[in-house]
């Protein structure tokens, strides 16, 4: 078979953008139900910070002493300008936890305001009105301006919207019962968008279909063990009409394949390719935040064919649901190590160079024993076998 791509991907066909999840910064009036609960511990953490306030050696060198929200933001870029470390995002929103009412929601046209008048800084909402001593005085108003209506998404959808239905990981041969094409009009053996193809296999009824080829195994790049299986995303079928079994002429029983039609393609559809459902779409918040606890791992390998990637790609973890690695977990990436001769020694010694900090990963998708994560930030190429870690 012939594999010819249609439409390759540049390596930094993703745009990361500000990042991942909503700074809820809305007045009582604008609050609206959450699309994500807070978790115990980040409303906890939240409360401490609206007591105390932030150290200021905590604070990002070049804070600004106000901002205002605008349509894309989220709050891991609104987190990063205030924050050293834009993952600790429920100290963000405990700055201000009186009036930051909802820390999954925003909205274009606030404004933060940064206030280091006490011993520790503190995030304000409203505008400033002058004082005739000189001092500025926060007024609790929230800025006049067009709000866009709803909330802004708190993850910027294109950024990982693809990765949803690409993505996949097996656990076992699920690929091996699949729907399966099986011929094509005119006798084509590659199909585009807009062609027909048949199908045999059971299909349910179910309208919206992913094309999937030649799962390949994870292996654990540390024990070898597989993990799962990754299937090569071909593109997108529709439903067009059911398959049957008519009689011939001689009473035998003569099967009528299904009709799907091609809608896209990363690749040409193939004879002996396979069909998996789309499933429901689950676009809710995607909170950042660190792991609760120490979590280590390795990089299995960069998504495609690419050896190397860098930053706006997507690595396979050998971390999944079943290590506790959870959808919106922030992980440091850490660059590998050579080994190398020390060449001012005389019995020239073989050493083998610390490991380095590298960048940050998003993990956006988990599987049991699998994840995929987006490279946020990222200094060298990356590579399988690369670890991350929990950040600091």
């Amino acid at each position: 078979m012939i594999r010819r791509p249609l439409r390759p991907r540049p390596a930094g066909f993703l745009r990361a953008g500000a990042g991942l999840l909503a700074l809820a910064a809305a007045a009582a009036a604008m609050a609206q139900p959450a699309t994500l609960p807070v978790t115990p511990a980040q409303r906890s953490t939240a409360q401490q910070v609206a007591q105390q306030g932030v150290p200021f050696d905590e604070l990002a060198a070049d804070a600004p002493d106000s901002y205002t929200v605008k349509t894309g933001d989220t709050l891991w870029r609104i987190s990063g300008l205030f924050l050293r470390k834009p993952w600790r995002w429920p100290e963000l929103w405990g700055m201000n936890l009186s009036e930051i009412r909802n820390p999954h929601l925003i909205y274009p046209g606030q404004v933060v305001y940064l206030d280091r008048s006490g011993e520790r800084a503190r995030l304000r909402l409203g505008q400033p009105v002058g004082r005739t001593d000189g001092t500025v005085k926060l007024s609790p108003r929230v800025r006049s301006g067009p709000v866009q209506g709803d909330a802004i998404s708190s993850v910027p959808l294109h950024l990982i919207a693809p990765f949803l239905n690409e993505a996949v990981v097996f656990s076992g041969d699920e690929l091996g019962t699949a729907p399966r094409v099986v011929a094509a009009p005119e006798g084509r053996v590659l199909m585009a968008r807009g062609d027909l193809a048949y199908v045999r296999g059971e299909m349910g009824g179910m309208r919206d279909w992913r094309v999937f080829r030649e799962a390949k195994p994870l292996r654990d790049p540390e024990t070898q063990q597989v993990l799962g299986y990754e299937a090569r995303f071909v593109g997108t079928a529709e439903y067009v009409r059911a398959g049957d079994t008519i009689a011939t002429p001689d009473g035998k029983a003569q099967v009528v394949p299904a009709t799907v039609r091609v809608m896209s393609n990363r690749e040409e559809v193939g004879i002996g390719d396979r069909l998996v459902p789309v499933p429901a779409q689950d676009f809710s918040s995607y909170a950042p935040h660190a792991p609760a606890t120490p979590m280590s791992g390795r990089i299995i390998s960069v998504y495609g064919d690419a050896l190397s990637a860098g930053q706006n790609q997507i690595v396979s973890l050998n971390r999944g649901s079943a290590d506790g690695l959870e959808r919106g977990h922030v992980l440091a990436l850490w660059q590998r190590g050579d080994t190398v001769v020390d060449r001012s020694d005389p019995q020239r010694a073989v050493m083998k160079l610390p490991d380095e900090r590298n960048g940050l990963l998003f993990v956006f998708s988990v599987f049991e024993r699998v994840s995929y994560a987006l490279i946020l930030q990222v200094q060298a190429p990356v590579r399988a076998s690369d670890r991350f870690t929990q950040p600091d």
